[in-house]
């Protein structure tokens, strides 16, 4: 977080101390949540005050000491206009603004439901943006062996090993950055035919491995042995060249590094893509059920998981091809013939 928990008001530190630990949700997600809900604060606060917006007194606001009686004269016009204020003087897409207002939703449901500091919800009638439905980026099978093949070429890499390793479970097993980061060397099973990882909200799951993960989690922890003398007593699975478990931004440059050593435009991909990667060849050619797909994935909703149902024109190509008409083709002969 880019700002000490002691710069929110009370009601707000409370907000996340329930989030944190009733609600088990993930550091990141409250983080998240507090970043949006400072910025929501400070714009209303702003406002009632006369504050400029932006300017230098905007930006050194301190809101630490706001009490009750600030969030209790909070009222949906305000919402409203923070809302605007995000989306033309920000850029914030649907996206960025159904996350600001999930999180002004959460609070004051904790605050009128929870807490019952508050009587009435400003936010409980407004609806979220509607999202744009775009279709995932992903790899096609050829692009992804050529990814892996531009590791296995990088002769010069003292990392080669650990490199292959991340790509090859990115692509096979469809797992998240912060999942792949987070793997320790007991969530592997003996035989490396699965592995325990956290995904959103502390949520457990198991994440089965095939040949190709065991061979190269096999070979990457031969390497590992050596690598585990310098860097100490360490638990973790993936380790950087400062022998320290390896970082979020680490895994995105070294993403970046083989995809353009692949001669892909990096620039349109990333740690996530890769997920998309897996999740849509898994159910274009592994031809895996949708709900089996959301558990793999570890998605909560169903409706979540179906976009990869959406991303293949050859399920469409191939039902109208296998039209029982298909092949009725008309005996007159062209009049030009």
């Amino acid at each position: 977080m880019s700002f000490p928990l002691e710069a929110m008001p009370q009601l707000v530190r409370d907000f996340a101390a329930y989030k944190l630990t009733i609600q088990g949700c993930s550091q990141k997600t409250v983080d998240e949540y507090l970043s949006d809900m400072r910025l929501f604060i400070k714009y209303v606060y702003a406002k009632r005050n006369g504050v400029r917006i932006p300017s230098e007194q905007f930006d050194k606001l301190d809101i630490s000491a706001l009490k009750v009686d600030f969030f209790e004269k909070v009222t949906a016009d305000e919402i409203y206009d923070f809302f605007i204020y995000v989306s033309n003087e920000r850029g914030n897409a649907s996206s960025a603004k159904s996350r600001k207002l999930s999180a002004i939703k959460a609070f004051f449901k904790f605050a009128c439901q929870k807490r019952r500091i508050l009587e009435k919800n400003p936010a409980i009638d407004i609806e979220a943006p509607k999202k744009k439905q775009s279709l995932p980026k992903f790899l096609s099978m050829e692009e992804s062996i050529s990814l892996l093949e531009a590791i296995e070429a990088d002769t010069s890499s003292k990392s080669r090993e650990r490199d292959y390793a991340i790509i090859t479970l990115f692509l096979n097993c469809g797992m998240r950055l912060s999942e792949l980061v987070g793997i320790n060397m007991n969530d592997l099973d003996r035989e490396l035919r699965s592995l325990r990882v956290i995904g959103k909200g502390n949520k457990e799951r198991i994440v089965y491995l095939n040949d190709a993960c065991r061979d190269a989690l096999s070979r990457y922890i031969e390497v590992r042995r050596d690598i585990i003398s310098k860097a100490g007593n360490t638990n973790a699975l993936f380790i950087s060249k400062q022998y320290k478990r390896i970082s979020n931004k680490t895994v995105q440059w070294l993403v970046y590094k083989y995809l353009s050593l692949a001669g892909l435009d990096y620039k349109h991909y990333s740690t996530h893509k890769l997920r998309h990667t897996a999740a849509t060849l898994m159910y274009q050619t592994g031809k895996v059920d949708v709900r089996v797909l959301k558990e793999i994935l570890g998605h909560e909703q169903l409706n979540t998981t179906q976009i990869y149902t959406h991303v293949s024109n050859q399920g469409m190509q191939d039902a109208i091809d296998n039209n029982p008409l298909a092949n009725i083709k008309s005996r007159k002969k062209s009049d030009n013939s």
